[in-house]
């Protein structure tokens, strides 16, 4: 049975160098309180484990790159990637206990998804063509064709999120993040 060893913030190197015979980096070490460390992506916070914000960043990073409106793919290989993508890191980080903004990044993500299918269908008479066949009334697809706002401004008009309803965007083949983190922390609940 190995005695637990009790080292002042000083001695600790020593005794994990010396007694345990292990070898630190120091780096990548330090000693301090649960709540001022990261490890493999995670903090803790009034002892509820949460993503840390650096895995936060890389993971809004990447699912920019996937939603880039340059990259030069078809949606169904742009879905298919950011579908891998998100079901990986849901899978890793879904233990997380922090809910609050995961409703807001399924949103981020439907928004940015929808502006892609705009940045897409280029032309105002495809986008009107689009939106009617997608049950969208023609008054309302003629004024959202023909505008020249800003595709992420586009993304989130009245036009668009009645054509593409969420749940047209997952027949498409996008994930929802919050039915992930539902099925992970609820795994028996059929929601």
């Amino acid at each position: 049975m190995l005695n637990f060893l009790f080292f002042g913030d000083q001695n600790v190197k020593v005794g994990l160098t010396k007694r345990l015979k292990l070898t630190v980096n120091e780096t990548k070490s330090k000693v301090a309180p649960v709540g001022n460390c990261s490890f493999l992506g995670f903090i803790f916070v009034k002892g509820k484990i949460r993503w840390s914000d650096k895995s936060f960043t890389e993971f809004k990073r990447r699912i920019k790159r996937y939603t880039a409106r340059s990259w030069g793919v078809s949606m169904s290989t742009r879905l298919a990637a950011l579908r891998r993508y998100v079901r990986g890191w849901m899978n890793y980080f879904g233990i997380s206990e922090y809910y609050r903004p995961v409703p807001e990044l399924d949103e981020w993500l439907r928004r940015r998804v929808r502006m892609c299918y705009w940045k897409q269908w280029r032309r105002p008479r495809t986008r009107m063509r689009e939106l009617t066949r997608l049950g969208v009334s023609r008054r309302s697809a003629v004024l959202a064709g023909r505008s020249r706002k800003a595709y992420w401004r586009l993304s989130r008009t009245l036009s668009t999120q009645v054509g593409m309803t969420n749940a047209w965007l997952g027949k498409q083949g996008l994930v929802s993040i919050r039915e992930l983190w539902i099925a992970v922390h609820y795994p028996n609940q059929n929601g």
